[in-house]
């Protein structure tokens, strides 16, 4: 018998597989992602004092007022965006990134791209 493939379950094992060497350190901190059906999230981690430096979502209040969708590229562009500027803004300049065991693809490439273009290097 067959056994029916879980493609959450793969991505989480393929998330655990690349989280055994990539760490955020205070210096270069870990961009992570984490994409739903219906929203994105973005947060910048010290993996050492284990805390969330800093974080943007399409469920912010200042990205729900822009946005028609939260689930297109357009919004994944837009979190980028902002969680690049919060970074700047905390004096981050250079992360590590995550993409949490998804493909570099569609609305994470367009995250990437955002915090990019806001001044992130990666």
């Amino acid at each position: 018998m067959l056994k029916k493939v879980n493609k959450n379950e793969m991505r989480n094992n393929r998330h655990e597989r690349v989280r055994q060497k990539i760490y955020g350190t205070p210096e270069r901190p870990r961009l992570n992602v984490f994409r739903s059906n219906a929203n994105i999230y973005a947060q910048i981690i010290d993996d050492i004092a284990g805390q969330t430096i800093v974080s943007a979502s399409t469920l912010d209040n200042e990205l729900k007022e822009k946005l028609s969708s939260t689930h297109n590229k357009e919004a994944a562009k837009l979190v980028g965006e902002i969680v690049g500027k919060k970074a700047l803004d905390k004096g981050i300049k250079e992360v590590v990134f995550d993409r949490g065991g998804y493909i570099y693809h569609g609305r994470i490439k367009e995250l990437a791209e955002g915090a990019r273009e806001a001044g992130l290097k990666f």
